[in-house]
């Protein structure tokens, strides 16, 4: 029997995962939901973690991640969190580079947060910095980027408690942006509206292959040692909150 393969992450997302397999570690859920998982490489990490299902709106990216993520036993669905099953909550609810694209933030998280199992937690990642906004921005369909304050707020008014924030990305991550800027200043937005952008983010500049896995792991190993030694700073934020048992 063939082992199915895990896909390579961006250099940028293994900054990310870094963070993001030690926090999901540390709540060791037994459930977890992931919502706008793209192509599936975070989802398919997370799929040993607990049992999974997914949420992808993008038609091509959802194909992708169906096909990476089921044959580790997870399950994919196509659509946003309003096609998840209704009445069901989850120990974990993970949105990974999605808040950003959305221009109602504050609705989007009202509607999330009744996903997580009271006692359980919201798990979310963001740009942060919000002077740092430019042209990748732009392309991606991004409405905002967030500072640690801004993103607390945001998640106790959706009656998220004990939030935590967890900085991810010093220093090479800011060096990471700056090429994403130039690369973005020569190309042309797919799409009028920020809408029609963040449709066919997930796929741009997404590695693939074990080569460019291997290749990218062992590049960014050193780095992942150095943003942790400054967890308050970087240009992208994970941010945890819990449900009220109540």
């Amino acid at each position: 029997m063939t082992t199915p393969q895990i896909p390579p992450l961006a250099p940028r997302a293994a900054l990310r995962w870094n963070v993001v397999r030690r926090v999901v570690a540390d709540l060791n859920p037994t459930t977890i939901l992931e919502l706008g998982c793209g192509q599936g490489a975070m989802g398919s990490r997370l799929a040993g973690m607990g049992t999974y299902l997914a949420a992808e709106p993008d038609d091509e990216s959802f194909e992708t991640a169906h096909a990476r993520i089921t044959p580790l036993g997870g399950t994919v669905i196509h659509g946003d969190h309003n096609k998840v099953p209704e009445g069901t909550t989850y120990d974990v609810v993970c949105a990974f580079e999605v808040l950003e694209h959305i221009a109602d933030d504050a609705g989007a998280l009202a509607g999330w947060m009744p996903l997580v199992k009271p006692g359980g937690h919201l798990v979310l990642s963001v740009p942060s910095e919000p002077d740092r906004f430019g042209a990748w921005d732009e392309l991606v369909g991004h409405y905002r980027r967030y500072d640690a304050a801004s993103l607390t707020a945001r998640l106790t008014d959706a009656g998220g408690v004990e939030v935590q924030m967890i900085h991810y990305g010093w220093p090479l991550g800011y060096l990471l942006d700056s090429v994403r800027d130039r690369l973005a200043g020569g190309k042309t937005a797919e799409g009028d509206t920020a809408e029609e952008r963040t449709s066919g983010s997930g796929r741009i500049l997404q590695p693939s292959g074990a080569a460019a896995g291997t290749l990218i792991k062992a590049a960014v190993a050193p780095w992942i040692g150095l943003q942790r030694l400054r967890p308050g700073k970087g240009p992208g934020l994970v941010a945890v909150a819990q449900r009220p048992l109540a």
